[in-house]
């Protein structure tokens, strides 16, 4: 006879080789270009609209399996790395653009061998030809040689035999450096994708548990964040290179957070942000045919904001979803809109202290500046 704690033993290897069960996919896609700026809209050297788009990407992919509670709240979803390789209708002014990237693949229903399913992926690319004011000077959509790569999208999936799954679906893709360097209207793709994936150790073997009754609670969370924004001045007389450097200024604050907790996966709230942005009503002058920035009142610099929020949670991760309201802040030409829009990544490596990234914009589409955050969380 068998003593509990060698039937314990038991699940815990079962568990284990489980969480060894991996795929590799392939997928490609081919799509729509939009046309948000005029490079895009055929303002290049080449006279054409860039339209056309498509993309091969290898993965490997890790299938969850009910090891912890998240995993069955959000029925098992897989996650993993992938390699993403993009070519546009003029690869002479935009490059060839590599993507490493992470994601996760979500369910929304299975039915037997068929499942809906959503899919995210976030990552860095490289190897684009960015916007030089002398040999490049129509790429306004890239200005540096590296950005941001997101994807969203949903797949109708059917699983062909124990090991080979084929998807069909369609999502949207972002490619942008969160105004790191200008010029930088980014670029917006829409495109249908087909995968194909191989589970080198079969049919997966979900574990499922009771679930507990959730237990809502209040929470306060106190941020510290910074960022980098680069201002290009395009009346100063300086040489054509420096003028598209720019000037970089940076950006720092604090915001609080009170939230309430409803379910195992989200969180409502409400927050003040106030923030310091070196670039607001900044005085430069020419110093030797450089940029050279003037001090100018601090208090001219601060902003204050207010912004419900939301938080979408996932085991130790969290999207962060926070339209704002500025409040306060000095009047100014050319100055963003009043409302900004802030989307967010967040990971609590404690019980209390959490990391976070996340993107400020204005107009639901044009990116404002990259935050970095450090915060701390009383419950």
């Amino acid at each position: 006879m068998r003593t509990p704690l060698q039937a314990q033993n038991d699940v815990s290897i079962k568990i284990k080789k489980q969480a060894k069960n991996y795929s590799i996919g392939f997928f490609y896609e081919n799509g729509y270009v939009f046309q948000t700026n005029a490079f895009l809209r055929g303002i290049n050297a080449e006279k054409e609209a860039i339209k056309n788009y498509q993309a091969f990407s290898g993965q490997i992919i890790f299938q969850t399996t009910g090891k912890k509670l998240w995993q069955q709240l959000y029925n098992f979803p897989s996650w993993g790395l992938g390699i993403h390789v993009s070519t546009f209708d003029n690869p002479e002014e935009m490059g060839v653009p590599i993507a490493a990237y992470a994601f996760i693949n979500g369910s929304f229903h299975r039915w037997g061998k068929f499942s809906l399913n959503y899919e995210i992926d976030f990552g860095l690319t490289a190897n684009w030809k960015r916007f030089n004011p002398i040999s490049n000077r129509y790429n306004i959509a890239i200005g540096a040689g590296e950005t941001v790569y997101i994807h969203a999208g949903i797949n109708f999936a059917y699983r062909l035999s124990r090991q080979f799954e084929a998807s069909f679906g369609a999502g949207l893709s972002h490619f942008s450096n969160g105004a790191l360097k200008l010029p930088n209207f980014g670029l917006n793709t829409f495109s249908p994708r087909v995968e194909l994936s191989y589970n080198v150790h079969g049919l997966p073997k979900f574990n499922r548990q009771k679930i507990p009754k959730f237990k809502k609670f209040n929470s306060l969370e106190i941020t510290m964040f910074s960022g980098l924004k680069n201002v290009l001045y395009d009346s100063l007389q300086v040489s054509i290179q420096q003028r598209y450097k720019g000037v970089y200024f940076p950006i720092y604050g604090f915001r609080a957070t009170m939230s309430r907790q409803i379910s195992y996966k989200s969180k409502l709230g409400m927050g003040f942000s106030i923030s310091y942005d070196g670039s607001v009503n900044a005085r430069v002058a020419v110093e030797k045919g450089k940029i050279d920035v003037e001090a100018s009142p601090f208090a001219e610099k601060l902003r204050l904001s207010i912004y419900p929020s939301y938080e979408l949670i996932m085991g130790r991760y969290a999207l962060i979803l926070q339209p704002g309201v500025y409040l306060y802040r000095k009047q100014f030409s050319s100055q963003v809109p009043v409302s900004y829009q802030r989307i967010g990544l967040n990971y609590h490596f404690s019980n209390n202290f959490v990391a976070g990234i996340s993107l400020r914009a204005y107009n639901f589409h044009v990116s404002d500046f990259i935050e970095w955050s450090l915060g701390y969380q009383l419950k």
